[in-house]
């Protein structure tokens, strides 16, 4: 397959031209073992030196992925839900924390999801909260920080920083899986022209650049389209005005 990058390499230069820096991080999703996908997927990151927010699922998480990250300092678990479990009806989105069942009895999932994998990993884990299918209830995201959550991520470009006293909205904004269609590539150059959009808008100021830009993927799906697309986008992004991004709550 051939792609055709002008567009976005074009908008690259005149970040570059400008000087200005794009905060670029990266968010991978459903991680609960050590695999071959998990291994390409450090090796990427430790090439590019882009850090990878591992969204770990706690109910399945397992001793093989604690013994992986121990030696891969590119890789940064957060809390992915906690079973991963689709509680919306069949006509509704999938959601494990929409508004579905009452508030007391997900917030009680969530917290025993973070303690669970603190446990299991202890300082590495950063406390960032990651909804599955990136839906959240609103009547949840006020208890977040007080049951020791600092940060949450969904998907599309955040409404405001601050979520909640406390909470920080860290969003990602590119997902290359075409999940409607065989869940291999989305189309190519759809994806680029939308980081080429992306971009020009916090160029010229009608996005907000304070906010991290997110790359999101899902390792254990992904095909040699999928690994090879992000390889090359974050490669030019790195290359370019992008600088490494990674969740710290003592820099917030």
């Amino acid at each position: 397959m051939t792609i055709n990058w002008q567009i976005l390499d074009e908008e690259l230069t005149r970040w570059n031209e400008r000087g200005l820096t794009l905060p670029l991080w990266w968010r991978d999703d459903d991680a609960i073992s050590a695999t071959d996908q998990l291994h390409r997927l450090s090796a990427l990151a430790e090439r590019h030196g882009l850090p990878v927010h591992l969204a770990i699922i706690p109910k399945d998480a397992d001793q093989t992925l604690v013994e992986a990250l121990q030696g891969a300092d590119m890789l940064i678990p957060v809390v992915h839900g906690w079973s991963h479990e689709n509680h919306a009806p069949a006509s509704e989105k999938k959601a494990e924390f929409g508004a579905h069942r009452p508030v007391d009895d997900m917030l009680s999932e969530i917290e025993f999801g973070l303690r669970h994998l603190a446990q299991m990993f202890g300082p590495k884990l950063r406390p960032m909260f990651v909804p599955p299918w990136n839906r959240l209830s609103g009547e949840l995201v006020p208890w977040l920080a007080g049951i020791g959550f600092s940060a949450v991520s969904t998907f599309t470009p955040r409404k405001t920083a601050r979520v909640a006293p406390g909470l920080w909205q860290i969003n990602t904004h590119l997902d290359p899986v075409d999940w409607k269609n065989g869940k291999s590539l989305h189309a190519p150059q759809a994806l680029i022209q939308q980081v080429a959009t992306d971009l020009r808008n916090r160029r010229n100021g009608q996005a907000d650049n304070e906010e991290p830009y997110g790359i999101l993927t899902h390792h254990l799906i992904h095909d040699e389209a999928i690994w090879d697309f992000t390889d090359a986008l974050i490669a030019r992004l790195m290359a370019g005005p992008g600088h490494a991004w990674a969740f710290d709550e003592r820099t917030l």
